[in-house]
C-alpha cells in the first residue's frame, strides 16, 4: 500500500501531482490491481517533500520531479 499525504502542506508542495504520477506509473507497470493507492492526511514528516508512506511503515518525504525514482527504486523492488 501507498499512502501519500494530502494535508495542507503536503498539498501546497504537490500531493495532487504526486498521486496523479503514480497512478500512471501504476497503469504503466500494470499493477493497479496489486498496488493499493490511498491518500492520507498528516503523516508527520511536512518539512520536507510530499510525505509517503509505504505498507504502513516507512515515511519518504517526495516531490514530483522524484516520484518516478522513487517508484522505481522503492515500490517495484518489493513485488
Amino acid at each position: 500500500m501507498i499512502e501519500i499525504c494530502i494535508g495542507s502542506a503536503c498539498h501546497l508542495k504537490g500531493s495532487y501531482l504526486v498521486i496523479n504520477r503514480f497512478k500512471a506509473l501504476l497503469e504503466e507497470h500494470h499493477l493497479t490491481e496489486k498496488v493499493e493507492l490511498k491518500s492520507s492526511f498528516c503523516l508527520g514528516t511536512c518539512g520536507e517533500g510530499v510525505s509517503i508512506r509505504l505498507d504502513g511503515a516507512d515515511i519518504y518525504s517526495i516531490t514530483a520531479d522524484t516520484a518516478d525514482a522513487f517508484f522505481i527504486d522503492k515500490v517495484l523492488v518489493k513485488l
